[in-house]
């Protein structure tokens, strides 16, 4: 791991990464994420999560905001 953060555009199916790097941050647990590991994110907030549980706890948190 070169311990850089990438820069990630985040599409319904797939990413692209916009600057190498070879991780991102969960926005929810603020892990880090390996870009070989990374398999959940939202596309709509443009955020990885590292889990499928950070993934609920964002979708909990929005629905209780409507």
């Amino acid at each position: 791991m070169n311990k850089k953060k990438a820069v990630i555009k985040y599409g319904p199916n797939t990413f692209d990464i916009l600057d190498d790097g070879d991780h991102v941050i969960c926005a929810i647990s603020k892990k880090i994420i390996p870009l070989e590991n990374l398999n959940y994110w939202n596309v709509e907030f443009q955020e990885a999560y590292y889990s499928p549980v950070e993934a609920k706890q964002k979708y909990e948190k929005i629905r209780k905001k409507s």
